[in-house]
């Protein structure tokens, strides 16, 4: 695997982590169209960490309340903001890691990995984003935020482990059909991507120190680092652009893109 493809994998992984436009169906689908053999989750989320340097950073004030709030929590601390959080992104978090266990244990989750399903899933979900985003009221914001939605929102992004619907879309379009703002509901998705990625990045580190995998350890370093570039320039034009624009745009690219997917399997 040459440093050109690691940096063209770990570009789009930082360029779609926080649009809901699928970056796991991006970097599934890449090897593919390059000709390439498929990277391999490890790699995929070796970016997937860059990135989520990159959100720790711009979220840095409530990574910090969160993280001051779980040591809360341990004494009994349930009334400040931090431990809130920090509780319901734990809360939020349960669902996806109970079901990716059960997709890895099965093998599941490598037969998701096909065009046919990316396809699929970029196209019909994106659909349900752009229904949810123009018939949803925008009258919660984050502080908003309760123990009820957090369940809600993790089973949404439990069902986001079908590669091709997207992280951040599916707890996107849970948070607006809550009814939170655009932009509140892009920021719960964002600090709910953290935990995530910690999960599922311990678990793929700990079979690379038990496979003693070095050479996998040091191509996930240079695309996490890549990644984490990336992932700060895409979160900071989302974040403003949300200030005027809808989820339209980004429906637009997904079924498109969903509709190209589909012809090249099918073709």
């Amino acid at each position: 695997m040459s440093i050109y493809y690691i940096l063209l994998l770990a570009l789009i992984q930082g360029l779609t982590e926080f649009l809901p436009v699928s970056s796991s169906g991006h970097l599934a689908i890449i090897p593919i169209i390059a000709d390439q053999t498929d990277q391999g989750q490890f790699v995929d989320v070796a970016v997937h960490v860059g990135t989520l340097g990159a959100v720790i950073l711009y979220f840095w004030t409530d990574v910090k309340s969160a993280f001051f709030g779980f040591f809360k929590l341990l004494v009994g601390d349930r009334s400040s903001r931090g431990s809130k959080l920090a509780i319901l992104l734990i809360i939020a978090t349960i669902p996806v890691i109970i079901f990716g266990l059960i997709l890895k244990i099965s093998g599941y989750d490598d037969n998701l990995r096909s065009i046919k399903v990316i396809g699929w899933a970029m196209l019909m979900f994106g659909v349900l984003l752009y229904w949810v985003d123009q018939n949803s009221a925008q009258n919660k914001i984050e502080q908003n935020w309760n123990t009820m939605d957090a369940i809600k929102l993790g089973i949404w992004q439990a069902i986001a482990l079908i590669p091709g619907s997207s992280r951040s879309g599916m707890t996107i379009t849970g948070a607006r059909r809550l009814g939170y703002t655009r932009i509140d509901s892009a920021k719960i998705s964002m600090l709910m991507s953290i935990p995530t990625i910690i999960a599922s990045g311990t678990l793929l580190g700990a079979e690379v120190i038990i496979d003693a995998n070095w050479q996998a350890a040091k191509v996930g370093i240079i695309a996490a680092i890549f990644s984490f570039f990336a992932g700060i320039l895409a979160l900071t034009l989302m974040m403003r652009l949300l200030k005027f624009v809808s989820y339209t745009p980004y429906v637009i690219y997904r079924i498109f893109f969903g509709l190209f997917l589909l012809w090249i399997a099918y073709t």
